[in-house]
């Protein structure tokens, strides 16, 4: 019997962890096992031709709520192409559907429950013995008599029982990023997340942990995202890791899912030592108001989490991004405006704002009736409003979050947005006017290029400020886009002043002139921009700046600013 694993990324960099995990599980007692993975983005026939090409008995998909309907699609077409093929489901997105799924789709066979290792071992091994599943736990699948359920049961405390995927050559290490996980559960039962459902935090031991890591380091995988709910969960614990990784790493570089405030000083100490661009933290903040907090059973202490992220960000060694979930119990469109000001005032390098996901099967979905919550039924799930946010507001803050990511999570925004930020009296507060202006312009609709989107936050200062604050805003706008883009004189946008004096012309010449011979041995090319500005916080009088841009083979841009 073959069996081809499938899914469908949302690109291409993606990697599945679930498929080789599988894999490694059903072993040589399940028939022929192949690993086939996509994107949603590729034609349905083009796919389908690729599954059938190979003359598999069964396909398994693992479902995510990205892939939910590219997948049932692709079950309907395989049905009416190859009615004899056996399709299987199983993954997050699929695990909580009831038996009606089986009718909506004629082709499905099986559907696997929660974590997949056990249950597709156990019908695979038995359709290799052409007997029926019979007390496989977790799986759900269609007999002649109708759709059994088997046995509910928890997966394996013991994760090491789990073949190591990794040792086995099964996880695709050529695209650069590769997810890796120490541990399942999370000790966190927050209503909006599934691991809310898990009972505790299983890890795999020391020894499996450093065999796995220490043979992805040796491959030197550029970057080994670890998808652990959270994974300083055990201070010690993560402590070990991280001073395996310090002693045994080449070039990779690492992602974790951290609770900021389970940091404790040893931890942090240790954390000072890791080398600039190394490690990145993602930390889920959510709220920063308590009553939410609470309404969705995420204990923390905030005190805690926000002291641990200044002392990260006082390093300045590690990057770090923060989220916040718009449309939790209990918070407001206001009361979210103040914590995306009280998360910014952090300075993550990243801030993501996102309104949050119904997944089905979290307590919060289940609750939404009695909350007043209403959420879109069909994936991604996301909340269309609240008893204390409406559709308009949670439309704002997508606004909001979406300019978030052209500017200040782009990184070349940052001089505007603080000038942005006094002008408005807040970050937030100059989000929303600049979110105001983009629909006004209708400018949420389409990709902008940096330049186009730099000339219209221009058309928005000259709209909807003072004089005084559009040359401020004007000059630390122009004065950005110089820092994060070559200028050519002949083609820079108008908001930039030219007009420089003989004696600043002369002195341009003369700069430049030997910053070019003293950098062509070392194979650096010079060029340079010069512009007058006014109104900038360190120069509120007239000042000539010049920029000279360097770049060599190999290297990213380099810009410096002199003071003519």
């Amino acid at each position: 019997m073959r069996t081809i694993l499938a899914t469908l990324h949302s690109k291409f960099i993606h990697a599945s962890l679930a498929l080789p995990y599988l894999a490694a599980a059903c072993g040589k007692d399940c028939g022929e096992i192949l690993i086939e993975e996509f994107t949603v983005h590729e034609p349905r026939e083009q796919i389908l031709a690729r599954l059938l090409t190979a003359k598999p008995d069964v396909v398994a998909f693992s479902v995510y709520l990205w892939n939910r309907r590219e997948t049932f699609d692709l079950i309907d077409a395989l049905h009416a192409a190859a009615p004899q093929v056996r399709s299987v489901v199983g993954g997050p997105e699929v695990s909580y559907d009831d038996r009606q799924l089986f009718d909506r789709h004629p082709g499905l066979a099986a559907l696997v429950r929660g974590e997949g290792e056990i249950p597709l071992r156990g019908l695979l091994k038995a359709w290799c013995g052409n007997e029926p599943p019979q007390d496989v736990p977790r799986l759900a699948w269609r007999s002649p008599a109708g759709i059994v359920e088997g046995p509910q049961q928890q997966p394996p405390a013991e994760l090491d029982l789990i073949p190591s995927p990794f040792a086995a050559g099964l996880v695709d290490l050529s695209r650069g990023l590769v997810y890796y996980e120490t541990s399942r559960g999370c000790p966190y039962t927050c209503a909006f997340c599934m691991s809310a459902l898990d009972q505790g935090v299983r890890s795999f031991s020391m020894a499996r942990i450093r065999a796995d890591l220490g043979l992805l380091m040796a491959q030197a995988v550029p970057q080994i995202k670890f998808v652990d709910r959270t994974f300083n969960y055990d201070a010690p614990r993560a402590r070990d890791i991280f001073r395996f990784i310090l002693a045994h790493n080449r070039t990779s570089c690492f992602h974790f899912e951290i609770g900021a405030h389970l940091l404790d000083e040893e931890t942090l100490e240790l954390l000072r030592q890791v080398p600039a661009d190394l490690f990145q933290f993602e930390i889920g903040v959510q709220s920063t108001l308590p009553t939410t907090l609470s309404a969705i059973g995420r204990g923390v202490s905030l005190k805690k989490l926000t002291d641990n992220v200044r002392a990260l960000r006082h390093a300045n060694n590690i990057h770090l991004h923060l989220d916040l979930i718009a449309g939790l119990p209990g918070e407001g469109y206001q009361a979210f405006l103040g914590s995306l000001d009280r998360v910014a005032a952090l300075r993550p390098h990243h801030l993501q704002v996102e309104a949050v996901k119904l997944l089905p099967g979290s307590p919060l979905r289940e609750r939404a009736p009695n909350l007043g919550i209403h959420f879109d039924p069909n994936p991604p799930y996301r909340v269309l409003g609240t008893p204390e946010l409406s559709f308009a507001e949670l439309e704002r803050l997508r606004g909001i979050s979406r300019l978030l990511d052209l500017t200040y999570n782009a990184g070349r925004l940052e001089g505007f947005l603080s000038g942005l930020s006094e002008a408005a009296g807040s970050l937030a507060r100059g989000l929303e006017r600049l979110d105001a202006f983009w629909r006004r312009e209708d400018l949420h609709r389409h990709p902008l290029a940096q330049r186009r989107l730099f000339e219209y936050l221009a058309h928005f200062v000259a709209t909807d400020f003072a004089s005084q604050e559009q040359d401020r805003l004007r000059d630390l706008l122009a004065r950005d886009y110089a820092r994060c883009e070559r200028v050519h004189p002949s083609g820079a946008p108008d908001f930039f002043d030219q007009h420089l004096t003989p004696a600043e012309q002369e002195k341009i010449r003369r700069l430049t002139r030997a910053a070019a011979e003293e950098l062509r041995v070392q194979g650096v090319k010079v060029q340079f921009f010069a512009a007058v500005f006014h109104a900038l916080p360190e120069y509120p009088t007239r000042t000539a700046l010049l920029f000279l841009y360097q770049t060599r083979s190999g290297s990213s841009l380099r810009v410096d600013e002199i003071v003519l």
